[in-house]
């Protein structure tokens, strides 16, 4: 089942284009990784989706419905990013309190336990919070409320990389546990990337690749040896980063689509095969030019 059905949908902000016929599906209980570097529309998505801004053009369901200003979306969904702001006459545990009423899945004795694990003081309150600490608190929220559809939006903003860790490992666990519709935005792929069970990858507003984890990272593969036998093997394929090492040897990533003997055939012609890592992959697909930053001394 879907829980959210996007067809061609565009946002814009004047003469400005934040997002640019994107279509999409995703599905019940599984968390996605909304995956594009910074500018690249992901907070413009995972707010029409929670029904905070309404799309330009397109149509975009969320439980069944258009969610800009649904109650049913509201009712079924929190959306975790480091701008949330939350009652100032509040306290910490104040605030738990009301989040306890508020949510009907809500996990009090979660909640309170991870509160206690990262050492909060109850009688804070969250605008006297450093910038790691209100992500850390907003966490919680995010975890122990359990809706169906849980939205965090860059979430770790702040944090320090122990942290960061506790919060994937909770994240997962209370997902194992739990499961439910969670879509998890970053521009760091590498520390999400075992979380994820489908990738979503934006770029310059517009839909760039939506699969699974598996099969984005058996994706590609990269080739290193001499540039002409290179050559030979990947003239009919799609190359999505390349460059010169040497006079005569050459680096390329490309699609991997290759038959067996072809994989050994180029191993007996001396080129180096290995696989590419994940995060390397999204760069190269993210990158203006096929040869990166090296472009710029050619």
């Amino acid at each position: 089942m879907n829980i959210i059905e996007s067809v061609n949908i565009s946002k814009n902000y004047g003469r400005v284009k934040a997002l640019d016929n994107i279509s999409f599906t995703i599905e019940e209980n599984k968390i996605t990784g909304l995956i594009g570097r910074n500018g690249a529309g992901k907070s413009t998505i995972l707010k029409i989706i929670a029904g905070f801004i309404k799309e330009t053009s397109g149509n975009i369901n969320v439980f069944g419905e258009n969610p800009f200003n649904s109650i049913l979306v509201s009712a079924n969904m929190i959306f975790i990013d480091d701008q949330m702001t939350l009652p100032a006459s509040l306290n910490l545990s104040e605030t738990l309190e009301a989040a306890s009423k508020f949510y009907k899945n809500w996990d009090h004795q979660l909640a309170t336990k991870l509160f206690d694990y990262f050492s909060f003081d109850g009688t804070r309150h969250h605008y006297q919070l450093s910038k790691g600490m209100r992500s850390t608190f907003n966490m919680i929220l995010g975890v122990a409320s359990r809706c169906p559809l849980s939205i965090f939006d860059e979430p770790t903003t702040g944090m320090d990389a122990a942290v960061r860790k506790d919060f994937y490992r909770v994240l997962l666990k209370d997902y194992l546990a739990f499961p439910r519709t969670i879509i998890l935005s970053s521009h760091y792929l590498e520390e999400i990337e075992d979380l994820l069970e489908d990738i979503f990858i934006i770029n310059n507003g517009r839909n760039l690749l939506h699969t699974s984890i598996t099969d984005f990272k058996e994706m590609a593969i990269e080739l290193k040896g001499k540039t002409q036998a290179i050559e030979k093997f990947t003239q009919s394929k799609e190359i999505y980063h390349s460059r010169t090492i040497d006079s005569d040897t050459s680096y390329v990533v490309v699609n991997n689509d290759f038959a067996p003997f072809l994989i050994e055939k180029m191993q007996l012609e001396g080129i180096d095969i290995s696989v590419v890592a994940p995060t390397d992959l999204f760069v190269y697909l993210t990158n203006d030019t096929k040869g990166g930053v090296d472009h710029v001394f050619n």
